[in-house]
């Protein structure tokens, strides 16, 4: 669905102009930049993080490169939101969301995963 698409069902539902919807969405879209941090209560939040520059391996080389520091912009879905679509991650969140016993203590391979029966102590 399109910014445009959005605007257009808002503008249906609420009684009003289509470019007013789209200068509201655009007024949430910005404040993400603006504010680094938009909460949208049974939703999720979007948040603008720092990542340090670090050292990183290219995969087909082995070469060692400079990753530059950078700002990357982050959602972490609500309780509401998650429970209509689903956990994000599948059964193995990272720990850093929600649920950290859920992690394996050692990756598994895609053998072990195929294996691995779905129950609700390992969802």
């Amino acid at each position: 669905m399109t910014k445009k698409e959005i605007a257009s069902q808002i503008a249906t539902q609420l009684g009003t102009t289509h470019q007013d919807a789209l200068r509201i969405i655009q007024e949430t879209l910005d404040s993400i930049i603006e504010t680094g941090r938009v909460e949208l209560r049974n939703f999720g939040v979007f948040e603008v993080k720092h990542r340090a520059s670090r050292k990183a391996r290219n995969p087909k080389t082995g070469e060692v490169v400079d990753v530059k520091e950078k700002h990357v912009v982050t959602f972490k879905p609500g309780k509401v939101m998650e429970e209509k679509v689903g956990p994000v991650f599948g059964p193995f969140r990272p720990k850093s969301l929600r649920g950290a016993s859920l992690v394996p203590s050692q990756p598994l391979g895609s053998a072990a995963l195929a294996c691995l029966p779905l129950t609700a102590s390992n969802l």
